[in-house]
């Protein structure tokens, strides 16, 4: 990812008001600081929330081009409604309009994903169809017709993006949209949360769809996937399947948005509160978890000696015999080439019964991680009829 322009940055930031040119404006409400909760959607993060951790990633996106090879999958094994559970970015919207749940929570030890969606939650409420959403979270103007390109596809939006020039008033005006929404929502968000939402909505306006995934202090890898790319992704089954590509797909993200049923929480799947607060949660509710999304959080609690506490609090989740996680993989890290690699991809997407797994770990077996992302995996080509 190439660094910002300071000048750019300062021009974004300093901006004296071009709020009146937006179409839609945004009453402020209340101080920038809140000192407590005053809504039900906030109540309910600090409630499952725990203090939040480092990580040394910056995940504006995805790096997982293999995120949507589970799709088909999820959908002919039956995997549909209860309550999703996910981490990090916007790859959770795709999962969640192909499982359609009743409830979503998406669980991150860095409170800035937490920031980030309610960044994502605020556009949400902006917008009226994925192609004003993705205008918006680009900063680019949103044409008169916007209504006609509710059906058009998303190779054509990603050009209108891909094309049209973003300008500092135009930013300026959307970057305090944003955040006037984000602080409607009741959560308490300082200063410095608002210029983290800030910074967070300039990055994705001044690189465009050409964003990538960063670690910090290291260059992007070659491999990690674009916006774009993600974008344009499809499933084992050649369909174009992100949650923007298809309108009917945004609109039942936005109706749970709307809704406050996509629930941001700061937790560590190990930790000792957010994971087992979301399962008490769901079983006052009488919800099972249906598919439970960790991207390679795993490797890391193996590597830190907890993963023998994450698999505790996952069997505290309410769940069903159906009950799936979605796990992604870097064979490369391992020289190893997984079974299920796609040529072309560094990632493998991977689905496993939560049954599975925790039989063999309640019967006394002791996982490697290469045996977690082998064994007992389903085989999404199978039993996505490919």
């Amino acid at each position: 990812m190439k660094h910002l322009p300071l000048l750019s940055l300062c021009v974004v930031s300093a901006c004296a008001d071009g709020r009146g040119a937006s179409s839609a404006s945004v009453q402020e409400r209340g101080p920038h600081r809140s000192v407590e909760a005053d809504s039900s959607f906030a109540r309910l993060i600090e409630r499952l929330s725990e203090p939040g951790g480092y990580f040394d990633t910056d995940n504006l996106i995805s790096n997982e081009r293999s995120y949507l090879h589970v799709v088909g999958a999820l959908e002919e094994l039956g995997v549909r409604g209860g309550a999703y559970i996910g981490v990090g970015p916007d790859q959770n919207f795709s999962y969640i309009a192909a499982v359609l749940p009743e409830i979503a929570f998406i669980v991150d030890i860095r409170r800035d994903n937490l920031l980030q969606h309610l960044m994502f939650k605020a556009l949400f409420a902006l917008t009226r169809n994925r192609f004003e959403y993705l205008c918006l979270l680009h900063g680019r103007p949103v044409p008169d017709d916007i209504e006609s390109w509710a059906g058009r596809g998303i190779d054509e939006i990603v050009d209108y993006i891909d094309t049209t020039a973003a300008g500092p008033d135009l930013a300026e005006t959307v970057l305090s949209r944003v955040v006037d929404r984000a602080r409607a929502f009741g959560y308490p968000l300082s200063e410095s949360d608002l210029e983290t939402i800030r910074r967070f909505h300039t990055m994705f306006i001044w690189e465009g769809l050409s964003l990538r995934f960063q670690s910090h202090g290291r260059r992007p890898r070659p491999y990690y996937p674009t916006y774009r790319q993600l974008l344009l992704e499809r499933d084992l089954g050649g369909r174009q399947a992100s949650y923007l590509a298809d309108e009917g797909a945004f609109q039942f993200v936005k109706s749970l948005q709307q809704r406050d049923l996509i629930i941001p929480v700061v937790g560590d799947f190990a930790g000792r509160h957010a994971l087992r607060a979301v399962g008490e949660y769901l079983r006052e509710r009488g919800t099972r978890v249906s598919a439970f999304y960790t991207s390679n959080v795993e490797q890391y609690l193996m590597r830190g000696g907890t993963f023998d506490r994450y698999t505790r609090n996952l069997a505290q989740l309410p769940r069903s015999e159906n009950s799936v996680i979605i796990r992604s993989f870097f064979g490369g890290n391992f020289g190893y080439l997984h079974p299920q690699a796609v040529p072309g991809y560094y990632s493998v997407q991977l689905l496993q019964r939560i049954e599975d797994m925790l039989s063999y770990q309640t019967s006394g077996g002791r996982l490697s991680y290469l045996d977690l992302v082998t064994r007992d995996a389903v085989d999404l080509r199978a039993a996505s009829g490919q």
